[in-house]
């Protein structure tokens, strides 16, 4: 099941539950939106836990349509913080001023 989640949140990523301190604030911000879209389609979706160690972040200057993509975030992410479900693929997409323009999770 793969779950795509297109957001403009802005401000309101700010104060959003999630369950370690990111390395960056782009994936603070991808970690925020992403367990917001998950908790809107699973009410029982309390934690997002991404592994950092196995993340790929890379700098973009590319395009959607007219839509400027600036960093590519891909790794793994589970949704129980003891990780005992199995990993899902993460692909978030951060635009101009740092706004998260795409969350996606596939389970493998």
């Amino acid at each position: 099941m793969a779950i795509a989640c297109p957001l403009a949140l802005g401000g309101a990523l700010i104060g959003s539950p999630v369950a370690a301190q990111p390395a960056s604030s782009e994936l603070a911000a991808c970690q925020a939106s992403g367990l917001i879209a998950l908790s809107e389609r699973d009410a029982s979706i309390k934690n997002l836990i991404i592994d950092e160690e196995g993340l790929t972040v890379a700098k973009a200057d590319t395009k959607i349509e007219d839509t400027p993509v600036k960093t590519v975030i891909i790794g793994e992410a589970y949704l129980r913080t003891d990780r005992s479900d199995k990993p899902r693929t993460f692909l978030c997409l951060i635009g101009e001023k740092g706004r998260v323009l795409l969350t996606f999770f596939t389970q493998r």
